[in-house]
């Protein structure tokens, strides 16, 4: 009864660790698969063209880690776009950046990896 009751302890413990999440949640948050491409999705206005800028910049590699990546994008972001962002954050795990636009608008952006920077974007005026 007892090497029973050991056996099922043990069967329980090994399926509840195989059934945690990673925490790893980059790949999820960044992948653009299902997505309107970035340079479509830039023409739908100067704010779009804008958070677009902003996650190319904040998908360029950097070997400083995430929370360098999003301070550089931060950086990018108040440098070039000031006079239309009204505030910008990062989260605590650095997977996203939240913007405020002047106009009160307020969106989340995520790195976009498609190979080009945020200057190749073409911000209309």
């Amino acid at each position: 009864m007892r090497n029973r009751s050991a056996l099922i302890a043990l069967v329980t413990s090994v399926t509840l660790l195989g059934a945690c999440r990673d925490y790893n949640s980059q790949r999820h948050v960044a992948s653009q698969d299902g997505l309107i491409p970035a340079d479509q999705f830039a023409r739908y206005g100067r704010e779009q063209a804008i958070m677009m800028a902003i996650g190319r910049e904040f998908a360029r590699p950097y070997n400083s880690g995430p929370e360098a990546q999003a301070e550089v994008a931060i950086a990018y972001a108040r440098n070039r776009f000031g006079k239309d962002i009204a505030d910008i954050s990062a989260d605590p795990q650095g997977n996203r950046l939240v913007v405020t636009f002047k106009s009160g608008w307020r969106t989340a952006i995520v790195p976009i990896k498609d190979g080009k920077t945020g200057d190749e974007t073409q911000i209309p005026s």
